[in-house]
């Protein structure tokens, strides 16, 4: 639970990560395709880490991005190269645990 508030970067608080991500943000697992077969948040979409150069017409048009995976390393830089290539509005939601819980609790 150490990392449920994980948010702009540098892993601070953000306690609005919950109500963004019940407000249908565009959820993003960055771990590979084999981990987000293993147990994945309902509703995200798996752009693993390396792939994501490839695929940023993706990412366009979302209001708000919130990137996650195992343990909040990967998107942590997937967040960091989305930033550096123009979105500003992605936050790190740490592992993808920690998004299931937020869009499992009332």
């Amino acid at each position: 639970m150490f990392n449920l508030f994980k948010g702009f970067g540098g892993g601070e608080a953000n306690p609005e990560l919950a109500k963004i991500v019940k407000s249908g943000a565009y959820l993003v697992d960055v771990r590979t395709p084999e981990e987000f077969a293993a147990g994945h948040v309902k509703g995200s979409v798996n752009i693993p880490l390396d792939a994501i150069p490839q695929n940023l017409s993706k990412f366009k048009g979302k209001s708000h991005i919130v990137v996650f995976c195992r343990s909040g390393n990967r998107s942590g830089q997937a967040k960091a190269f989305l930033n550096q290539n123009g979105f500003g509005n992605v936050i790190n939601g740490g592992t993808w645990q920690d998004i299931n819980d937020i869009l499992n609790s009332k």
